[in-house]
Order: C-alpha cells, then structure tokens, then sequence
C-alpha cells in the first residue's frame, strides 16, 4: 500500500522543465545591430520565442534580444508577461546605474522553481554562448543536479570564431581568460603562458574589456617571444570585423588600433 501511494504520488509529479542555452549576437555596444536571422539558426530563434521564463545576465539587453526576437518570430506571450530573472553575479562592463528594470539577483535553485514545476527555462547572456567566457555554468549545473535536462542550441562564440580565423592549432588550446591589470604580474603572467604554448604546442586565448584591447596588445608584443605567432580577430560578424595572425615581430612593426567599443579575442601559439 504504502509503495503504490509512493508511485501515485509520482506520477502526479509534473514533468520537469528544460533549461534551454539560447545563444546571443555578438553585437552588444557595437553601434551596428545585425540582423538576427543571419546570426542565430531560424530553429533557435522559434525556440526563443516559445520560452515564457529566463535567466538572463542583463534584463535590459534580454528585453531588447526579444524584442528582436518577436520581429522574427511572433512571442508566444506579450513580452511584458515573460518571466525575466537576473543570474546572481554582477554584469561585467556595468555599474547598475541608470538600469531601471534590474532584477533583484536570486540563488540558483531559486531561478531553476520554473523548471521543476514543468515549465522550459531559456538562459541568455550579453553576447554569445552562455557559461562559455560568460557567467552561467553554475545555473547550468544546479539543472544537472536536479535532474533538469540541459538543451543548448548553437550559434555565435567568439572564442571559436576568433580560434577558426586565426590558422593557429585548433586541436589543442586554452581559454585564459583575462590577464592581470597589474603590468608585472600581467607580464609575468603572458610569459608563462608563452612558455607552456611552446611546451604543450598549445595555442592560447584571451580577451580584455574593448577598451583595454590596445593596452593588452602592447603587453602581448611586449613580453611574448618575436617568433611567437599572434592573431587578433576583432568584432568577428560585425561590419567590418578582422582578424589578423602573423608573427609577434611582424606585429612589432605594424600594431593594429582598436574601435574601443568592439570586442576582440587574443589567440598565440609559440
């Protein structure tokens, strides 16, 4: 009696949502909107539309993702009656002032309630893939401890755009993230990785806040070796976007400027 009452109960219980990983444009504070539809998959943008909760980084960009979301894809609800949830982190590149919709930040399992009780949870940061070089991951594993599924769908990462352009070694590379501000320790810092490419044969990346780029490429041609191979791939799918790869000492001679409200990703190989 007591285990037919146990499966009754369970079989009462709703189905478990899904947290749905919905990449992003990579043209936040570029100045040039691209178009969606030539960014994201036309089956990505139909999925945002039906999602009626979110965790997102911004609520302010999220608004306006859907809003350009809606002109592709009818919203399955009034855009004022989707749930919208901030991640529990502070937004890189953003002080919170002057953001009147900022949503109070809530502990992970907290934002994932949606999902546990039936309903698909889409997760969304400023730019890109969310959890790869944005916040995320921690959301992303709290859903995998409950049992909640996992559902990515593909589009923009600029690591991966800027590894592809940069005809370095694709098979054996690390992401590193941002380097120190402090100039020695950055220094010492880009000396080590150079070492552990050359050793590893691995080619390394890195990104910097827009409008520290030319600063972090004046330490990379500072403190790299003149043999080390150095490629810059700056506002990929953006008009006007490049990439650039050629020899710390080539660069030496010819550094590149920098649009200081692009981003760009810093990939070397000794």
């Amino acid at each position: 009696m007591v285990q037919a009452a146990a499966e009754q109960d369970k079989s009462a219980a709703p189905a478990k949502g899904r947290l749905v990983l919905m990449p992003n444009t990579l043209d936040l504070g570029s100045g040039h909107e691209v178009p969606l539809s030539d960014c994201l998959p036309g089956g990505a943008i139909a999925r945002a539309a039906m999602l009626n909760h979110w965790v997102v980084e911004n609520a302010k960009s999220a608004r306006a993702f859907l809003k350009r979301v809606n002109a592709v894809v009818p919203l399955a609800q009034p855009l004022q009656a989707i749930n919208i949830l901030e991640l529990p982190r502070a937004n890189k590149g953003h002080n919170g002032a002057g953001v009147a919709d900022k949503v109070a930040t809530t502990p992970c399992l907290a934002l994932l309630q949606p999902a546990l009780a039936g309903h698909d949870i889409g997760l969304l940061s400023e730019a890109g893939l969310p959890a790869v070089a944005d916040p995320g991951s921690e959301l992303v594993a709290q859903a995998h401890q409950l049992g909640i599924k996992v559902e990515p769908w593909p589009g923009p990462s600029s690591l991966m755009l800027a590894l592809a352009a940069s005809g370095l070694g694709g098979q054996n590379f690390s992401f590193v993230g941002y380097l120190p501000v402090d100039a020695d320790e950055r220094a010492k810092r880009i000396r080590e990785l150079d070492q552990l490419s050359k050793r590893l044969k691995q080619t390394q990346l890195a990104i910097e806040t827009p409008y520290r780029n030319a600063a972090l490429l004046g330490a990379l041609l500072a403190h790299l070796q003149p043999s080390t191979r150095l490629s810059v791939a700056c506002g990929l799918s953006l008009p006007g976007g490049w990439c650039t790869t050629a020899t710390v000492g080539r660069w030496r001679e010819r550094p590149a400027s920098f649009d200081a409200r692009l981003p760009a990703v810093f990939c070397w190989q000794a």
